[in-house]
């Protein structure tokens, strides 16, 4: 008895291996192996193997695992920061990932292209699966040689054309549109959008959506009522300040983020005006406070479960065959959710 307590303690001090398993458990190591990898075992070995894994607190080492399958079971997430929406994808793409029986990292980079090299870094040299992002244009060279040694690259946002990357993307522009058509149909001529910054795809697609529906309903846009907001609070708010302090204001605003939304409202509060008597407003993004917002927010909804769902059917595809990267490009609808803070003008 003294002898398996003595036994048992050396065990403890040095990690178990696929070796000791096959002791306890009284089966040969292939039947530990077999279990391990998920492959079927005799139901009479099966619980010798689940009791020595518990006592014996087994752990598989992942690290001779991926060199062997050339694989660690791990994807990185990079985002910019974990605002409203990147928090739901991490929360969504952790579930999806777990599921399959692998974990996500994230990485958030702030924009700043240092960073976001050395996220890539950190990705490329912990060997993970597969890396979900965000395209920024000024580091396309930087991104080229990490795929060009095999990393797998999902873009989820802001596409980078040329890039040896698979794709999935939300209907910016259509979006975009159907929610100024909405504008347009209630009377509104002066409307004005506070956009992001240009360098991204996504920016330059909510615009053109923007210019989509002035165009179809035959409305000349205005220069002065296009205003860079830069994706920031203080962005919106300083547009909203801008417009509003035009001879001629607008009569409606389009915000291209929820950020630069909630910039303008805070401005609008500021001064104490309100929604929709004073000034019709409309978004991207829908966001819990919009709800709540009297009156409520209309605003385009990012589907994050599908566009999880579209991620992850791209990365298991990619994931088999590796060779294929950048075959794929999915694009998802976007739903616009009705509220009231746009009126029909008179």
């Amino acid at each position: 008895m003294s002898e398996q307590i003595s036994k048992s303690e050396q065990q403890t001090r040095r990690q178990a291996t696929i070796v000791d398993v096959a002791q306890a458990a009284g089966v040969a190591i292939g039947t530990v192996s077999r279990y391990l990898n998920g492959l079927p075992v005799r139901s009479g070995n099966r619980e010798p193997i689940e009791r020595a894994i518990a006592e014996l607190h087994y752990r598989r080492n992942s690290i001779a695992v991926s060199m062997k399958t050339n694989t660690t079971h791990i994807v990185g997430l990079m985002v910019p920061s974990l605002g409203e929406f990147h928090a739901a994808l991490l929360d969504q793409l952790s579930r999806k990932m777990r599921q399959a029986g692998r974990a996500v990292v994230t990485y958030c980079h702030d924009t700043e292209p240092r960073s976001f090299m050395e996220g890539l870094e950190f990705f490329a040299s912990h060997r993970v699966d597969a890396v979900v992002m965000d395209g920024n244009e000024d580091l396309r060279s930087g991104m080229t040689p990490y795929i060009d040694q095999g990393l797998i690259v999902v873009l989820y946002d802001n596409d980078l054309p040329g890039l040896a990357a698979d794709r999935v993307f939300v209907e910016n522009r259509k979006a975009s549109k159907r929610l100024v058509d909405h504008v347009l149909d209630l009377g509104h001529s002066r409307v004005a959008t506070i956009h992001g910054n240009l360098k991204t795809s996504v920016a330059r697609e909510r615009l053109a959506g923007y210019r989509d529906a002035l165009r179809d309903h035959g409305v000349e846009e205005v220069p002065e009522l296009v205003v860079d907001g830069g994706w920031s609070e203080a962005g919106g708010y300083a547009g909203m300040r801008d417009l509003l302090a035009l001879p001629e204001p607008p009569t409606a605003l389009f915000g291209a983020n929820y950020n630069m939304t909630i910039g303008a409202l805070r401005w609008l509060r500021e001064h104490e005006l309100s929604i929709p008597r004073d000034l019709s407003l409309v978004s991207f993004d829908d966001v819990p406070a919009f709800s709540v917002h009297q009156p409520g927010i209309t605003a385009v909804g990012q589907p994050v479960e599908k566009l999880v769902e579209a991620i992850t059917s791209v990365l298991a595809e990619r994931l088999e065959d590796p060779g294929a990267l950048g075959r794929r490009t999915l694009r998802i609808d976007n739903d616009i959710i009705l509220r009231g803070s746009a009126r029909r003008l008179r």
